[in-house]
């Protein structure tokens, strides 16, 4: 049986494995869209999107619209004469046009257990929450928030140490296999849709700046979740003079003290419950170093309450 006719939307690190994916099978790739290239880094030149790179390195045809509500990119897509589309962490809106146009819908990698954690962030909601386990949904998708069908569903254990950016990793590693079986089902009738349901449904907004302060009199156990479930991104934080520590690492620990407060010259830090070891921080402006020699340089001592 021939393949599939596709088109890829995607942008971030989290949709190029299953690019990669693709390109190995049968399925003829057409036409790749990703966001435009943007200024990033201190020098501020623009930069390709790491599916407009992974595109470029295969030799596929790159298109990077700002919109897809545009009448003339609509009746572009449609000149593709698609057999299905895959998106996978785009981040543009799909009007209705472009979701009604491929003859199998578009088809969307998503990495939790749906309708759990429908949205912008739900590997980093999941290790904030503390779900014991998550998973990786594909589904036919709709005009709602991540409500369309499920086509295929695996579920996967929390690892104990699990960070938003090292789990998504192996999360889109699976989503990509999964995405293989799935069109190779729905190109052969074994695959067809399910209807999500409410029941369980949660919502995983995106996070700003402001939600990785960290608050030592939260439990250790909490914060620890927090420093795990921001990073990479926004990362926890404290303030620290005029300025600000990420918290890249910690692991808790069973101590007491007031909260806040530095019990131990190996950046030990009481909480509301219980304590972190602080082994990886990083002041603003300055590289990322273990927690020790941060307090050698700052010159801190125990007994010191973080702001």
């Amino acid at each position: 049986m021939p393949g599939l006719k596709l088109a890829f939307l995607g942008t971030a690190d989290f949709a190029v494995p299953a690019l990669q994916a693709l390109v190995e099978t049968d399925h003829q790739v057409v036409r790749v869209y990703t966001q435009p290239p943007r200024p990033a880094g201190r020098g501020r030149k623009e930069r390709q999107t790491p599916v407009h790179a992974c595109a470029e390195e295969r030799g596929l045809q790159v298109t990077t619209p700002t919109s897809l509500k545009d009448a003339d990119e609509q009746t572009a897509f449609a000149a593709l004469g698609l057999d299905a589309a895959v998106v996978v962490a785009y981040g543009l809106i799909l009007p209705s046009p472009i979701l009604e146009e491929p003859r199998l819908g578009c088809l969307n990698i998503h990495p939790s257990l749906l309708p759990r954690w429908r949205g912008a962030a739900p590997v980093a909601r999941a290790i904030l929450a503390g779900d014991q386990e998550t998973g990786v949904s594909i589904i036919q998708m709709d005009e709602g928030l991540d409500t369309g069908p499920i086509l295929a569903q695996q579920r996967v254990a929390m690892p104990a140490r699990a960070t938003t950016g090292g789990f998504e990793a192996e999360l889109a590693v699976q989503g990509a296999r999964m995405l293989i079986e799935t069109l190779d089902g729905l190109s052969n009738g074994t695959i067809g849709p399910v209807p999500q349901g409410e029941d369980g449904a949660t919502y995983a907004n995106k996070f700003d700046k402001q939600d990785g302060r960290i608050d030592w009199t939260q439990p250790a156990a909490v914060i620890d979740r927090q420093v795990r479930a921001f990073s990479p991104w926004p990362s926890a934080w404290f303030a620290f003079g005029d300025g600000t520590v990420r918290v890249h690492a910690a692991d808790p620990v069973d101590r007491t003290g007031a909260p806040g407060t530095l019990l131990d010259n190996g950046f030990t830090v009481a909480c509301g419950e219980g304590a972190l070891s602080l082994t990886k921080v990083q002041r603003a402006g300055k590289a990322a170093m273990d927690g020790a020699d941060f307090l050698r340089g700052a010159r801190l001592t125990p007994g010191t309450v973080l702001g």
